[in-house]
């Protein structure tokens, strides 16, 4: 605790984003670019040292953050950065894609602003990789086993990484023709530049992971031959398994699922194509759901040039406060906020007004409309309720040309012959049943991530694909040095 009396006498900074008009007009990301560092020492001196420091529960992977908070302040980023990478395996990510329930858990969060734990997370990440600090860590010795992961998402990549360094032989089996799962392709570019994804990835290969792109298990590879094949199998192929919506005109063209639109932009980004077939150049796009994907949908119509955005979220308006009834500290609040994509759709709102939000709360769709060609033309939508029923009298029409659903996901694909080949079992829920070490129904199977705890956030995939691979490790060892964090029911299922 550097500064004793920084919480008091240090207002909170944010890392400042780029003027809208300037970051629409591109695909980097939002922040000015340099205007961290200079602010990070600071709001790390914020940081109390709490006796009980709740951050660290608030985290699922347990981050040191008094400990890395202090470093900084005392401008000690050797130190911080091994202290951050003792917990997290991509920082980069997390600082950037996490919600930071970390926060939400800071005891100053009590009465005050919390401390900026996602900056400095960031701050550590990418300085580390500035001064060299981040070197590839090969294993003194190989164990002699091998180990297969199917899928090369934050679970995925974090498993490999920690069992490559335990000394297996590792290979990651990704069905994308690039790595890292919805990292790559779901995630757009100004959320977070892949060249953070590439770096890792060139640690991975430098350190010893091998990888495997254009290779569907189940499909191009016999799942049981890949069984044959290893001592292990992790299952870390995320939650794909988009939720539909089931309301008349639903099978009109132009309405697409978020998942098949947001991989067209970032192969745009990537160089594959001149421009997206589903581009929102021109049109007036409605989205239907108020989560993360919603609103990376948002920033991308928006980036594409679309004449109008909106975004129907079902559930009311949150207050500005947490609700101290409800929710109280350390969870994680629903509250009103506005993301760098909201900010940038103000202008975009069907009826701007000077607080304008393209999302509009408590809003249902009742049915889409056509024309003749049997395209899809408009919205009919209708206001509900908190118990998220219809309010008589106040249904409406968007004009739609354009119209992505973004209602999340219920689970793993199970068409590609990955879980049928194997004979996994499922959750009534869809996912795949494992117990309390990870372990499926399957002898050397394992799963983990968002395939077998259920969509969640980056921080969680992370933290049960160190999990896992410390599961495994022990599995095929009797014994592990690997930290395993967590458990797959340690936590609740949401953050």
């Amino acid at each position: 605790m550097a500064d004793p009396k920084g919480f008091m006498t240090t207002p909170r900074r944010d890392w400042p984003r780029r003027p809208v008009g300037e970051r629409v007009r591109d695909w980097d990301e939002v922040y000015v670019p340099g205007a961290l560092l200079p602010i990070v020492g600071a709001q790390a001196d914020r940081c109390m040292d709490c006796g009980v420091p709740f951050c660290h529960d608030a985290c699922p992977l347990g981050n040191l953050i008094p400990e890395w908070n202090d470093l900084v302040s005392r401008d000690d980023w050797r130190a911080a950065a091994d202290r951050l990478h003792a917990t997290n395996n991509f920082p980069e990510f997390t600082g950037r894609l996490c919600p930071a329930p970390c926060e939400a858990g800071c005891v100053l969060a009590i009465n005050q602003p919390a401390v900026t734990i996602k900056n400095v997370e960031c701050a550590v990440a990418d300085r580390a990789w500035e001064l060299g600090l981040a070197p590839p860590r090969a294993p003194d010795r190989l164990s002699g086993r091998t180990v297969a992961v199917v899928g090369s998402g934050p679970t995925g990549l974090a498993a490999a990484q920690q069992l490559t360094r335990a000394g297996h032989t590792v290979v990651v089996y990704e069905r994308d023709d690039r790595l890292g799962g919805l990292l790559r392709y779901g995630i757009p570019e100004f959320k977070m530049e892949k060249r953070h994804l590439e770096r890792r990835i060139a640690q991975m290969r430098a350190e010893g992971t091998k990888f495997r792109t254009s290779a569907a298990v189940g499909r191009d590879i016999g799942a049981a031959e890949l069984k044959a094949r290893h001592d292990a199998v992790v299952i870390a192929t995320g939650a794909t398994a988009w939720r539909e919506l089931d309301v008349p005109g639903r099978e009109l063209s132009g309405i697409h699922q978020a998942m098949e639109y947001l991989p067209l932009a970032n192969r745009v980004c990537e160089g594959d194509l001149e421009a997206s077939s589903l581009s929102a150049a021109g049109k007036h796009v409605v989205i239907v759901g108020g989560g993360d994907t919603g609103a990376d949908c948002l920033g991308t119509a928006v980036r594409e040039g679309a004449a109008s955005v909106s975004q129907l979220d079902i559930y009311v308006q949150p207050g500005a406060d947490r609700d101290e009834d409800a929710e109280p500290w350390p969870t994680y609040p629903r509250i009103y906020r506005l993301s760098a994509a909201h900010e940038e759709a103000r202008d975009l709102v069907t009826a701007p007004a000077a607080d304008a939000d393209a999302r509009l709360f408590a809003a249902s769709t009742l049915r889409f409309g056509g024309d003749a060609d049997g395209r899809v033309r408009s919205l009919r939508l209708v206001a509900v309720d908190a118990a998220r029923q219809p309010v008589p009298g106040t249904d409406r029409s968007l004009p739609a040309d354009l119209v992505l659903l973004a209602l999340g996901f219920s689970g793993p694909d199970r068409t590609d012959g990955l879980i049928g080949q194997l004979g996994l079992a499922l959750e009534a829920r869809g996912t795949i049943a494992r117990d309390a070490g990870f372990a499926t129904n399957v002898p050397g199977v394992f799963a983990a991530g968002d395939a077998a705890r259920g969509q969640s956030l980056v921080v969680w995939a992370i933290a049960e694909g160190r999990a896992v691979a410390a599961a495994v490790d022990r599995r095929l060892t009797g014994t592990s040095r690997l930290p395993a964090p967590i458990g797959p029911y340690d936590r609740p299922m949401t953050a």
